[in-house]
């Protein structure tokens, strides 16, 4: 199969492994495939790395530890990444907070360090977007990057798909599942200046409730409480507002940020207006980009079910743990948060379900992966996409360096040198 994704006669750069997206999950894998000498390139829309966690403006490091006991289920860069921040010593092993907030600058800083200290094998590329696919016989052959120079074509022995929306395993003509309607998109926003108190989170419910049966707001998923001061004693984060949309429209995002905004806006104004604690407040900003939580899932090797995490069935080909709660947000109603939100132990999540099938050299990260609807509300999330990147990128990096196709390669080999930056299998 040959897709029509592709523009010819530009100018070509050969790499061992290309990243395309430097979200959480290909930023693991970028800096994975390099510390494992491979050539690579990491290219990302914005002008950082880090994804949900600085362009959408959602602070929390979900799936790095259990809910219940703070034991930490991840290792390897996402712990890494808590060492640089101050937020976990060496040999650490609970967390206080279960998915400790990071501060958005504080991790541009540090992903900018870890990125720029691999140099040496590794390119990086913001402001710049994968444009086109040419595929043949179930292997990436070129990928058409655009930014401020034109357009140029990369030739990747591995390529890593780490856009979240499985746009290069789309357009190359991968096998895709979505599920409808998908889960609704949201804008965050900060607020500052907020007293804090004993009746606040009941005085901001009362209004939120109000504006949404008036129709100043959409749909909305209430939740406030002490772990939403994040940055500061006096600063709140909101992950509030719901917009249904598809996160692969451009029109649907664009609408999604639009109203987002709006209500963004409509309820600060009213809670000055309103709640007493609020009265000095004001709107710090909104997310660059609205968080999408679903949209393309490939249909891998293997697809993870709610039943694999429900029995914390154990894989031979297991890569990383996932541990966060099954988080399925509604688009038919608002104020709820799931339809059966629950918390699992510590599962596997298997290699074959970052490999589309049929496919050679070609992994996905992230939450793109392959996983039923419900299995994804868990794997989706920001610190478990890391730990995917990084076996996706340690993948890569083994099999560039050894010529086998990633396929073909010995899982204890790959399982072997994942312990041995750390991840946590056992």
């Amino acid at each position: 199969m040959t897709t029509t994704h592709f523009v010819a006669d530009l100018p070509v750069t050969d790499v061992d492994v290309l990243v395309a997206g430097g979200g959480c999950a290909g930023f693991g894998a970028a800096l994975a495939a390099s510390r494992h000498g491979a050539d690579t390139l990491l290219v990302e829309q914005a002008g950082f790395a880090g994804g949900i966690l600085t362009r959408v403006g959602n602070p929390w490091f979900d799936g790095i530890a259990h809910l219940g006991t703070g034991r930490i289920a991840l290792g390897g860069i996402p712990v890494e990444v808590l060492q640089r921040l101050g937020l976990a010593r060496v040999g650490q092993t609970h967390l206080e907070h279960p998915f400790l907030p990071l501060d958005p600058e504080a991790f541009k800083n540090v992903a900018d360090e870890m990125l720029t200290e691999q140099s040496d094998s590794l390119s990086l590329l913001f402001h710049t977007s994968v444009a086109a696919v040419r595929a043949t016989h179930g292997r990436v052959d070129d990928v058409v990057l655009a930014n401020k120079a034109g357009l140029t074509v990369v030739r990747p022995k591995v390529t890593i798909d780490a856009t979240g929306d499985g746009d290069v395993a789309a357009w190359a003509g991968a096998p895709i599942e979505r599920s409808m309607p998908m889960q609704p998109l949201t804008l965050h926003f900060r607020v500052g200046n907020v007293e804090d108190s004993d009746t606040l989170t009941s005085r901001m419910r009362e209004v939120v409730e109000d504006l949404h049966e008036s129709g100043d707001i959409g749909l909305y998923f209430f939740h406030a409480e002490h772990d939403d001061f994040a940055h500061a004693p006096d600063e709140l984060v909101f992950n509030i507002t719901r917009m249904p949309g598809d996160g692969t429209d451009p029109a649907d995002l664009t609408a999604a940020e639009i109203r987002g905004r709006k209500d963004a806006n409509a309820l600060v104004r009213a809670w000055r207006e309103r709640v007493p604690e609020f009265r000095a407040a004001y709107l710090i900003y909104s997310g660059p980009s609205v968080g999408v939580r679903e949209t393309r899932r490939i249909v891998g090797d293997y697809q993870l079910t709610e039943d694999d995490i429900r029995t914390s069935r154990r894989f031979e080909d297991a890569v990383l743990k996932g541990v966060f709660y099954v988080d399925v947000h509604p688009t038919d109603r608002a104020g709820t948060h799931d339809y059966d939100a629950w918390t699992p132990e510590p599962y596997d999540i298997p290699f074959r379900t970052l490999l589309p099938q049929g496919w050679d050299d070609l992994l996905v990260a992230g939450r793109c992966h392959s996983a039923t609807r419900r299995a994804a509300g868990s794997s989706r999330v920001t610190a478990t996409a890391m730990a995917m990147g990084q076996a996706a990128g340690t993948a890569a990096g083994l099999a560039a360096a050894s010529g086998t196709r990633v396929r073909d390669l010995d899982m204890t080999a790959l399982q072997n040198a994942l312990r041995a930056d750390g991840v946590i299998l056992d």
